[in-house]
């Protein structure tokens, strides 16, 4: 008696036919699950529905007493403060009516209802409204007369009694809703029960067709570990030189920073020194020939003030061209006085209003020429591309760190696509990096843009 099911599980081991039943049963538990689960799902939508129509007919039935009641405490109280709770409850009715509408539809077995409580409800507006109107006109009788009589009343308990019907119709479409779920959920547990039981048989089906591919597997896995293996030590060695090279490339960038910032102060050193020397001796000739002449010759007299305006401006180019090199303002005045003169004359050149809104911060002097450098440049892209109109700067100490930010509210670009002319915001972003701080671009085309660098202060 126990060979019988030794033999029959040993045929159907051998059958051809058990994958096939397998797959079946499969596909039949799929199909059940899915049913059981898309019935379900409409039927959970329709309780929520259901929930939210009664809800809204609850709302509707106590915004319309809240109405009646703002308006009572008004006429009796005159005082304005019912009125808020009178008018946001019209607000809500008309919401909710509107809801109501569109759920109770003409083609709904309840839209009768639904259309009657439409117009009682409309009705007792209109009756609210009218008492109102009686008192605003000063018709003290006719108000009264109107507040006295049974008809507010008549109307309130005609709503309650067919919202009453609407809510008590939706109560049944809820327990019928309930019911489908509870059957469409015992539908699926006894599929679901006798698709395992299937399920379980072709498994084990399975394991022993699949033992045989296990010692071909292992030895896969192991070509494959082997293989893997000598890739991790091949993507370690060539990350090692990787990071040789960043390392390499950042120090010589580092070195290229810095040999750019000397060469333009030796520059700015060069131009005070010598230019500087012979302008200013230039101008003393000049102002010797000038006492010279006297009144004697007005043409020389007027070449001669061409020509001493002629050094002035050059002096002041000279200057201009000096606090560009090497900024003097930030070694002789500080960070906050530096980048006010900056904004300032920024602001005279390009007739653009400049807010500023500066907090005293401790940076060391490389972090405060990166701070100068980086609104420097910033003033730049506005005058070329921005077309602002206002331009605000911020520096202010943000946990621990000192925050700089420019915004204007020019025609602004898209951020996410590259752009043939973003060396400078390149640069900017390398000076911050390059500090231990973070750059970040925010702007999008009409919006303007906003340039933000956190780089961290001095514990000096």
């Amino acid at each position: 008696m126990e060979q019988k099911p030794l033999n029959l599980l040993l045929r159907l081991k051998g059958s051809p036919y058990v994958f096939p039943l397998a797959a079946l049963a499969a596909l039949a538990l799929l199909f059940i699950s899915e049913t059981a689960y898309w019935q379900s799902t409409r039927s959970m939508r329709e309780l929520a529905t259901l929930s939210t129509a009664r809800t809204q007919l609850m709302n509707l039935s106590r915004r319309i007493v809240d109405a009646e009641t703002g308006q009572r405490g008004y006429l009796l109280t005159a005082r304005t403060e019912y009125l808020a709770p009178y008018r946001a409850a019209f607000g809500d009715i008309d919401k909710a009516l509107l809801w109501l509408r569109d759920y109770y539809d003409s083609s709904s077995p309840n839209g009768e209802a639904m259309k009657r409580l439409d117009t009682l409800v409309k009705n007792k507006l209109s009756e609210l409204e009218a008492t109102m109107r009686l008192y605003n006109e000063g018709r003290s009788d006719l108000w009264r007369d109107m507040l006295l009589t049974d008809i507010g009343k008549e109307q309130m308990e005609e709503i309650r009694r067919v919202s009453e019907q609407l809510m008590a119709a939706e109560a049944r479409e809820d327990a019928a809703a309930r019911d489908d779920v509870y059957d469409t959920l015992l539908l699926n547990r006894i599929g679901v029960a006798a698709m395992s039981a299937i399920s379980l048989l072709a498994l084990a089906m399975y394991l022993r067709q699949t033992a045989a591919l296990d010692a071909h597997r292992r030895e896969r896995q192991q070509a494959i570990e082997a293989e893997r293996d000598q890739l991790e030590i091949e993507v370690a060695r060539r990350t090692a030189q990787l990071t040789d090279l960043t390392q390499e490339l950042t120090k010589l960038a580092q070195h290229l920073q810095t040999a750019r910032e000397d060469e333009r102060s030796r520059l700015a050193r060069e131009l005070h020194d010598e230019l500087g020397a012979l302008l200013t001796a230039a101008k003393l000739d000049a102002a010797r020939i000038r006492s010279r002449l006297g009144t004697g010759s007005p043409e020389a007299s007027e070449r001669l003030a061409h020509l001493s305006e002629l050094l002035n401006n050059g002096i002041a180019l000279k200057r201009r061209i000096i606090e560009d090199l090497r900024p003097s303002s930030l070694s002789n005045l500080g960070l906050l006085a530096a980048l006010e003169i900056q904004a300032r004359e920024f602001g005279e050149r390009s007739g653009t209003e400049v807010r500023c809104e500066l907090e005293a911060v401790k940076l060391r002097p490389a972090a405060e020429l990166t701070v100068y450098r980086l609104v420097q440049e910033a003033f730049t892209n506005i005058a070329k591309y921005a077309q602002a109109k206002r331009v605000d700067v911020t520096l202010a100490a943000r946990d621990g760190a000192a925050e700089i930010s420019v915004r204007d509210d020019g025609v602004g670009f898209d951020a996410t696509q590259r752009r043939s002319s973003s060396h400078g915001l390149l640069g900017m972003r390398y000076r911050v990096e390059a500090e231990g701080g973070s750059f970040t671009l925010d702007s999008a085309p009409g919006q303007g843009t906003r340039i933000r660098a956190v780089l961290p202060m001095s514990s000096e």
